[in-house]
């Protein structure tokens, strides 16, 4: 079983940067690729990018390419999310998940959550 535990989530204002962490603990290499997905009020969860485990291809989503970098150090089981450029739209519960498959937008293949954490942009 893994765990995951996010967490550097908070209250920003426009334009700032976030670095987002989660900690994998337990069976982390059942893994082959992990991802941050994001949940703003009223709204349906949506992906923002992955990371393959090994190998470290990523993939993004449109809205955030170019502004947010995922990145993994497989020695401490960590996976980032490094956030520039924030905005009001960025602002969302922002969770981290594990997939047994490759890297996907659908989070459907995932099979494992963190809790979640919360990134709000402030205008």
């Amino acid at each position: 079983q893994v765990q995951l535990v996010e967490s550097g989530g908070g209250l920003v204002q426009v334009g700032a940067s976030l670095r987002l962490a989660c900690a994998a603990s337990g069976r982390t290499f059942s893994f082959n690729a992990m991802g941050w997905f994001r949940q703003a009020p009223g709204k349906e969860r949506e992906f923002v990018a992955t990371i393959a485990w090994n190998g470290g291809s990523t993939y993004y989503a449109d809205s955030v390419k170019g502004r947010f970098t995922i990145s993994r150090d497989n020695a401490k089981n960590m996976l980032y999310l490094r956030m520039n450029s924030l905005k009001p739209e960025d602002t969302a519960v922002y969770y981290c998940a594990g997939t047994p498959y490759s890297g996907s937008p659908r989070a459907d293949l995932y099979d494992t959550w963190g809790q979640g954490t919360q990134v709000t942009v402030s205008s």
